[in-house]
């Protein structure tokens, strides 16, 4: 009887070379990229596959939210779909004009039971299970991939990213840590020559970023000596999920965090000072920059 292959197998491998471990998140951390993705590739993508372009208007307010501007902000895009869907049904403008929303229960299902959240795995369920949900949830991920690579390219990595990694370099083993398709990844971090300077790039078919850390990285190594880094809420969250340090990239202020992180952050996570007042610190400006809630509503 032949064994299935281990899908994160990837990640119980990843060399250890140092003590120190550093997980990068790529998409608008290391790449200003989101913008461009979310804008020009996901959201004609939904108002095509999902009929909205009736509300075209009310569904790129509400997907730039979740995706960009929000404490969503870099979540899988499945996740992302199904929150964006729900914050269409929840306003008066929507309603008012007669738009029925795909509730996409196969998908809420889908995402509810597994945790790989990429094409690989949906396209084995949709053979599986052949449901109609999921079979276009597909296509429209499919089509988001097709144009994600006709059209982003030439996006450098921000400034002070490069004399990053090479400061990291022969003191802590890397990996990218990102809820992206790893194809895609390693288009971007091949394209711009960095690659090298990571042991393993980590998309969203090994799992997800908690899994990332969670396998590669805990109890491997100390987990003082532990840190991701990283643009999201989502980030921060693997990494208060393994216990593990977080530094921010913070949205709007790329440039100067990553010179804080070349210059401060980074001194002091290898001399053991990060983690106290310091990342406190810097977590609560990340926290603040970043709403719950859509402006076109208020807060309970």
């Amino acid at each position: 009887m032949s064994v299935a292959p281990d899908p994160q197998a990837a990640l119980r491998g990843f060399a250890k070379t140092s003590d120190f471990f550093v997980g990068i998140d790529s998409d608008g951390c290391v790449f200003d990229t989101m913008e461009v993705k979310h804008k020009e590739c996901f959201i004609p993508n939904i108002i095509r596959y999902f009929g909205l372009a009736a509300v075209s208007k009310y569904a790129r307010e509400a997907a730039e939210f979740v995706n960009l501007y929000s404490k969503h902000r870099g979540i899988n895009r499945f996740p992302a779909l199904t929150e964006t869907l729900d914050l269409l049904e929840r306003r008066p403008e929507v309603s008012r004009r007669g738009v029925t929303l795909p509730r996409l229960q196969g998908l809420r299902g889908w995402i509810g039971r597994e945790s790989k959240l990429g094409n690989p795995v949906l396209r084995a369920e949709v053979e599986r299970t052949g449901d109609a949900d999921l079979a276009l949830c597909l296509e429209w991920s499919e089509a988001v991939n097709r144009t994600v690579e006709q059209i982003v390219r030439d996006v450098p990595p921000f400034p002070m990213v490069r004399e990053s990694l090479d400061a990291l370099k022969g003191r802590a083993d890397v990996m990218v840590v990102s809820a992206t398709p790893t194809e895609a990844l390693t288009r971007e971090w091949v394209e711009h020559g960095i690659d090298g300077h990571v042991g393993l790039i980590a998309g969203q078919e090994l799992g997800s970023k908690k899994e990332h850390l969670g396998i590669a990285a805990v109890d491997r190594y100390e987990r003082h000596r532990i840190l991701m880094v990283g643009d999201a809420p989502g980030d921060r969250k693997a990494a208060e999920a393994n216990g593990v340090l977080f530094y921010p990239i913070n949205p709007g202020d790329e440039d100067r965090s990553w010179q804080r992180f070349h210059d401060e952050a980074l001194p002091r996570f290898f001399e053991g000072s990060y983690e106290g007042e310091y990342m406190a610190s810097r977590i609560a400006e990340f926290e603040a920059l970043l709403p719950e809630h859509p402006p076109w509503t208020s807060a309970p």
